[in-house]
């Protein structure tokens, strides 16, 4: 049973939600991993980190969210409205749609997808965006990346309408990310939910070291920009940085989506820190059911030993960053409705 059919049988769709409020380039980085090898002994296998349960963080926001979803539809009539735009037949793209649409339904957030061929026009993929930000019933739109090369993925992002970004992509709330004293109207979901993981965890920001491993405009780069507008002194370590496990190792957090499975090693890290693990890197694997795994970019066994906190992967990040799409969508439509 879907989250919200749940809350309406028990009588909580009135409860306002109630959580923390947080503030509210594409440089391509080919990674080498520097030649360093582990100094841990191996013969200590003593985990004294805690792992960050992101399920269990990601659900309680969900309820949170459910519940106004349903106190608008109980006192306006009308719901938050998430379109999806889907290129290809991508098996990776297909599933990440799949898990944000049975997140919508969970919340009781409409969803609405376009699927388009892999040799669509860039004209075709235009005009659906823009029927969609013309679209009364749709407060969110995300077109799934990456898309397919003959395709200009930044015309295409910035064909989205800031209002219904959702996905935080849109210069104008990327550049009001950046820019002191301007509010973007979207996070980017993956930094959002970095920041609302650390603030539940109760983890200070304010005047503590943080490194961002990478700078991607879809990670990296929001969550520096975050991390600093929540006054954290920030280091962005990347393919060209010298000495990366030596700046690494002096920060209290650490944020890493590099995607190269294990490359920050135990003795990258600084005894206490906190880490976020954002790396999602497929690993062969014969014993798994689909003949691989997921693994991060934080080397696990070793970490552990060594920080006082740590998301796994998969289960840490990931359902957090798909919440936060749910919450940015419910935000879109509370503006449009002027709904308090």
């Amino acid at each position: 049973m879907r989250v919200w059919q749940i809350l309406k049988r028990k009588g909580l769709c009135s409860t306002a939600l109630n959580h923390a409020a947080i503030l509210g380039p594409n440089l391509p980085d080919v990674w080498i991993p520097p030649n360093t090898s582990s100094t841990m002994d191996s013969r200590v296998d003593v985990q004294t980190a805690t792992i960050i349960d992101g399920k269990a963080i990601a659900q309680d926001i969900r309820s949170q969210i459910a519940r106004e979803v349903c106190r608008m539809k109980a006192s306006i009539g009308k719901s938050p409205g998430l379109a999806v735009v889907l290129v290809g037949k991508r098996r990776d793209s297909q599933t990440y749609i799949r898990v944000k649409l049975k997140a919508c339904d969970e919340v009781g957030i409409p969803s609405f997808i376009a699927q388009l061929p892999e040799n669509c026009t860039e004209y075709q993929l235009l005009n659906v965006v823009s029927g969609f930000n013309d679209n009364p019933l749709v407060h969110g739109i995300i077109v799934q990346l990456p898309l397919p090369q003959h395709l200009d993925e930044e015309k295409i992002i910035d064909s989205v309408s800031p209002e219904k970004d959702v996905d935080g992509f849109h210069p104008l709330n990327m550049g009001n990310l950046a820019m002191r004293r301007r509010e973007p109207l979207f996070i980017p979901c993956a930094s959002k939910g970095c920041i609302e993981l650390l603030l539940r965890s109760g983890v200070e920001i304010m005047g503590k070291k943080a490194v961002v491993i990478g700078r991607s405009k879809i990670v990296g780069l929001p969550t520096s920009l975050l991390l600093q507008r929540h006054q954290a002194t920030v280091s962005t370590v990347h393919a060209f940085t010298k000495n990366p496990e030596k700046i690494t190792r002096e920060a209290d957090i650490v944020v890493s989506d590099v995607g190269i499975p294990n490359i920050v090693l135990g003795n990258w890290l600084k005894p206490g820190a906190f880490v976020i693990d954002m790396g999602t890197n497929p690993i062969k694997d014969p014993n798994s059911r689909n003949g691989y795994r997921i693994t991060g970019d934080i080397c696990f066994k070793e970490a552990t030993k060594v920080v006082s906190a740590i998301t796994p992967v998969p289960g840490g990040i990931g359902p957090i960053t798909i919440t936060m799409l749910l919450s940015n969508t419910l935000d879109s439509a509370k503006r449009a409705f002027r709904f308090p």
